[in-house]
């Protein structure tokens, strides 16, 4: 326990010596423990939580199917407290931990367990949980449980169950890390009420059956359905991690090869959620889009180093280049069934309402949705932040500057969603630096001057287009990107004057 802070372990220490004061009644003398229902459901848990140490078919059980609570609930139901809280102990020293010490960690889970098992029996107690699960009757075998006054006190000590195990985990995440424990406590309770009620009823359903005709072996059967459905739940979280993961190397690949919008991606989703929140889409969807904002630029991975970090002028063929990043995007990530409708926003998020963006001059209602919000995105995030060749614009600037472009450039109902979130919310972006950026620098030429916007614009007349326009793309003079990622203002010789605009 040296590894852990003074207060850590003093909380450790208290948990077990609760944990030996809830469970020492059941071993006294006299105490008519019913000691093969213990044993037999103390085994019982200690199986569940040894299996997924144990290969099945090939494979080991994925480490996130967490703890199996069902048959420590069940044992609330039928023992006496004291009893239910030795139940718990073996399961929880058999839990597998990834952090040292393991054997505190263990010894932590037990004892935990323990309390909140005690708790939830005395809960239940007090409810009177034995007469409704028996039936009224003296006797319980062979009585039915009295529905649906029987699942009351079996919820309430459920949640019971679940609040003693966060309150006591937000204690020691407080002792030991220095975190407030109500701030901790009510996140880590928000996440698992569900979830305990589940195992809770679940633990009800084996008392259930124990109680019944048929006793012990009948409650085994509610075992296997519900530990097969924790694993597949479990593989269910372990392919959204991998998902995670995936978006994230992704991201930290774009990141290292174009140091000039490190942070940016991250960024862009966080602005792309709150215009998608502010519009009323969905959950599911919500998250779709954040994934479109963090990965709109992957197809910087195609694109040459030296000319996403060259900081002069770009050439016609070295813009003609970097605006093929949509599509070099869209064909990396076409086989990555999970993204959905991400996809279209990653190649269509150059595109502008007017038609007059790239890669296909799509225009209004041609462009999808997820485009137009991250397109909108994209630009504010560009106009705020601040890189190596301009300072970041204040929100209200970029944000006027946005509704100035609304109808030419963006969508006007996706601009009115940020500005009306920010209003809302307020703009809370990822912090990066570029101190240790790295610039490949351009050939000797003509000096540089700003453009209207206020960034480093090319030379008047010898860029492909400089502030004062050479394309189309560049002649409005709008808020938004330039060839790329958005950076806050083109570089030197960028084609196009747009305020926002990069590469």
């Amino acid at each position: 326990m040296r590894v852990l802070p003074p207060m850590a372990r003093a909380c450790v220490l208290a948990a077990v010596l609760a944990a030996s004061a809830c469970a020492a009644p059941a071993l006294l003398p006299g105490s008519a423990t019913p000691w093969p229902a213990v044993a037999l459901l103390a085994l019982l848990y200690l199986g569940c939580e040894s299996a997924r140490h144990l290969p099945v078919l090939g494979r080991r059980v994925p480490e996130g199917i967490g703890s199996f609570f069902p048959v420590v609930m069940a044992a609330v139901f039928l023992l006496p407290p004291p009893a239910a809280a030795l139940v718990a102990v073996p399961g929880g020293l058999a839990q597998g931990v990834v952090r040292r010490p393991a054997g505190v960690r263990r010894i932590w889970h037990a004892a935990q367990q323990a309390c909140a098992a005690w708790a939830a029996g005395r809960a239940y107690a007090l409810l009177g949980g034995r007469e409704t699960l028996t039936g009224g009757g003296a006797e319980p075998a062979g009585r039915v449980a009295d529905f649906p006054y029987a699942m009351l006190p079996a919820a309430v000590a459920a949640v019971v169950f679940c609040l003693v195990l966060t309150a006591l985990d937000a204690a020691v995440l407080a002792a030991a890390e220095g975190r407030p424990a109500a701030t901790a406590w009510r996140g880590l309770a928000g996440r698992s009420l569900v979830p305990h009620c589940v195992h809770g009823l679940a633990g009800l359903m084996m008392a259930v059956m124990w109680r019944g005709p048929y006793g012990a072996p009948a409650a085994l059967l509610v075992l296997l359905p519900m530990y097969i459905s924790c694993w597949v739940f479990a593989q269910y979280h372990r392919e959204r991690a991998a998902h995670r993961a995936t978006i994230r190397a992704l991201v930290q690949a774009v990141d290292i090869k174009d140091r000039y919008t490190r942070g940016h991606s991250e960024r862009v989703g966080q602005a792309s959620t709150m215009i998608a929140r502010e519009l009323g889409m969905g959950d599911d969807r919500l998250e779709v889009v954040r994934i479109a904002g963090i990965l709109h630029d992957v197809g910087k991975l195609g694109v040459p180093t030296r000319l996403l970090r060259k900081d002069g002028p770009l050439t016609p063929e070295e813009r003609r280049t970097i605006e093929l990043h949509p599509e070099y995007g869209h064909e990396m990530v076409r086989g990555i069934g999970f993204l959905g409708e991400a996809r279209s926003a990653i190649l269509h998020h150059h595109e502008r309402v007017d038609g007059s963006g790239y890669p296909y001059g799509l225009s209004g209602e041609q462009i999808p949705v997820l485009a137009r919000v991250v397109a909108v995105a994209d630009s504010f995030d560009a106009m705020t932040s601040t890189r190596s060749y301009s300072r970041a614009r204040p929100v209200a600037t970029a944000l006027a500057e946005l509704e100035r472009c609304a109808g030419a450039q963006f969508d006007p109902a996706m601009v009115r969603a940020l500005v009306a979130a920010i209003g809302r919310h307020g703009w809370h972006p990822v912090v990066t630096s570029d101190e240790d950026l790295q610039v490949i620098p351009a050939a000797p030429g003509p000096p540089r001057r700003e453009t209207a916007d206020g960034a480093p614009g090319g030379t008047s007349g010898g860029s492909p287009a400089g502030a004062s326009g050479g394309t189309p793309a560049g002649a409005s003079g709008a808020a938004g990107e330039g060839v790329g990622d958005g950076a806050a203002g083109p570089r030197a010789g960028d084609p196009a004057g747009r305020a926002g605009g990069g590469r």
